[in-house]
């Protein structure tokens, strides 16, 4: 049984990690909007490539913290989560950003789903209605955009993204016992370069603002990546879900300051939801170990 203290940093990391995701998704929507814009392949190949130039600096600074071990694993996690970034930034550009979102940020129930077969892990009744409630949360946040739901290339690329987050968030939870966290990240940005960069043939920006907060989207995407894999070390699969769902809540949060958008009362209805049901599954969510 893990002890307390590394659980709780763990969480701490999630949450901090949920609004390095929100700003990063804020300033890509900001990127990609406008004269001059970022294409979606573009914005994947600068957050990618920069993430892995930060990823060298971090090594060069403390020899050591380089140390693959499951290069296999570590190189399909790479891919796998290029092809998320990939199929969610083309799901982006074919239906609204808040349907899209919905359908993606079912990821968390799905890797819940497959930690059971994976790792043996066995979610608690709590847990569960913890992660729905988060899940509904999300629901009310991002609906604002949905136009209903079909079976187009928009929805079906979205949920691929989700299907693969997935599995990337099981990848990411299978390695954490022999590779770090800065290890993974750099092999994600590895793999996630040759998948996006047939997707960045346009034309690219010259502003250096525009450049500048590009820069700033993917040091906010290598800090979320970062920590959301250092939590994945002490906690379960299940409880680590929940907290990701903080994820949009924190994007829609940061929007009202960054891009001037406006709160609905649905949408505060599902912040106040969505934090409820993390706080929910934290506090009830644990297994009791008999003495």
């Amino acid at each position: 049984m893990i002890s307390p203290g590394p659980r709780l940093r763990a969480r701490a990391l999630l949450l901090v990690s949920a609004v390095c995701f929100g700003l990063m998704a804020v300033l890509a929507r900001r990127l990609s909007a406008g004269d001059g814009r970022f294409t979606a392949g573009q914005l994947a190949v600068v957050r990618f490539a920069l993430g892995a130039a930060f990823s060298l600096a971090a090594f060069r600074l403390r020899p050591g913290l380089y140390a693959p071990r499951r290069r296999r694993l570590l190189w399909l996690r790479g891919l796998s989560g290029g092809i998320v970034v990939v199929l969610y930034f083309l799901a982006l550009a074919r239906i609204p950003a808040g349907e899209a979102g919905i359908i993606y940020n079912l990821f968390p129930v799905l890797a819940t789903l497959f930690a059971v077969p994976a790792f043996g892990e066995r979610p608690t009744v709590h847990l569960l209605l913890g992660l729905a409630l988060a899940t509904l949360g999300v629901f009310l946040v991002l609906g604002r955009g949905a136009r209903g739901f079909s079976l187009g290339p928009g929805e079906l690329l979205a949920a691929g993204a989700a299907l693969f987050a997935a599995l990337s968030a099981v990848s990411i939870r299978a390695m954490r016992s022999t590779d770090n966290s800065a290890t993974i990240f750099f092999y994600f940005c590895l793999g996630g370069l040759p998948v996006a960069a047939p997707f960045a043939l346009d034309p690219w920006p010259h502003a250096p603002s525009t450049w500048a907060l590009a820069a700033l989207m993917a040091l906010a995407a290598w800090g979320g990546q970062l920590f959301m894999a250092e939590a994945y070390g002490p906690l379960a699969i299940g409880e680590a879900s929940v907290w990701l769902q903080l994820t949009p809540i924190a994007q829609a949060l940061l929007a009202v300051p960054l891009l001037s958008e406006r709160l609905s009362g649905a949408s505060v209805a599902g912040v106040a939801l969505g934090a409820a049901g993390v706080a929910w599954a934290t506090a009830r969510g644990s297994r009791r170990v008999a003495r």
